[in-house]
């Protein structure tokens, strides 16, 4: 659940297959906001200016393009961009845009991992960005079946592209993510339930029925990253939450966390996020923003 932070109702109807909007503009002027459908958002001449998406924030470049998975919070701030000329071309699409027993074909596998990675937010590569651009800024001259054809084959392209990169913790938003292992799922269950306990690797291993080294390579192999990467990330996103959401001290929401140095908090958290708690904090407070979940 997302608190005090606005809900867009999408124009998009269940008779559309997706609605587009390109425009130009001298700022951005939309607060903080989610929605159930998928966004997929380019934009251009815009240096400087500030996305969130989820407990992610970055001043971006001249080119811009993520996908934003159904419900996160996301929004594009003037922030210090200068330009008065912002190109900025919006589609948004249903879940159902796809069937689940059609996402589950061979065809479309890269299509269904890039849904499942759009939880957190994808930023595509600036090579990604300029052999698609073209065809996105053209889409709104398409019709009928053939837009929604050449939207299909964008996604595709986007989903066998390289280097795009995730944006937001994966605690952060209340997506649910399949790992297609139970075993996976077992852990991230725990992990979830006890982040804020000491939680040792021989205690998940065990969970699989593993040996601590077998337990690590088969983790890895299935998650992408380290036992303690992930549960890092899941406690950095409960505490990023709770400096939005709670007046609580830096130190008390690190210790709630199962951070047990506060020095140590302070170094993980400023390397993934590229700021300090303190800072974070106010950077949010300073777009009126709360979250809850």
């Amino acid at each position: 659940m997302l608190k005090n932070t606005l809900k867009e109702i999408t124009p998009l109807t269940q008779a559309d297959c997706f609605t587009l909007f390109s425009r130009l503009k001298s700022d951005f002027d939309f607060p903080l906001h989610y929605h159930e459908e998928y966004e997929l958002n380019f934009i251009s001449n815009a240096k400087n200016a500030k996305r969130v998406v989820g407990d992610h924030m970055e001043e971006i470049g001249e080119l811009e393009l993520v996908l934003v998975g159904p419900n996160l919070v996301h929004a594009w701030f003037t922030h210090k961009c200068k330009s008065k000329e912002i190109h900025e071309v919006t589609i948004q699409f249903h879940k159902d845009l796809f069937d689940e027993k059609l996402l589950r074909r061979n065809q479309l596998s890269f299509i269904r991992t890039m849904f499942d990675k759009s939880n957190r937010g994808i930023s595509f590569s600036k090579d990604t960005i300029q052999q698609l651009a073209p065809r996105i800024l053209e889409l709104n001259k398409k019709h009928g079946f053939d837009s929604v054809l050449e939207l299909l084959s964008i996604l595709h392209d986007l989903s066998i592209s390289r280097n795009m990169r995730m944006l937001s913790d994966t605690s952060f938003n209340n997506a649910e993510h399949s790992y297609n292992s139970r075993r996976v799922e077992k852990t991230m269950e725990y992990i979830n339930q006890n982040f804020h306990k000491t939680i040792k690797l021989n205690e998940v291993a065990k969970l699989s029925n593993m040996t601590e080294a077998a337990f690590s390579r088969f983790f890895k192999t299935k998650t992408g990253m380290t036992f303690i990467d992930c549960l890092n990330e899941i406690r950095l996103g409960n505490a990023s939450r709770m400096l939005i959401d709670t007046s609580q001290s830096v130190a008390e929401i690190a210790y709630h966390c199962g951070f047990n140095n506060i020095s140590n908090f302070n170094r993980i958290f400023k390397k993934k996020k590229g700021t300090t708690p303190k800072d974070f904090r106010e950077s949010y407070s300073g777009t009126g923003t709360r979250i809850f979940i």
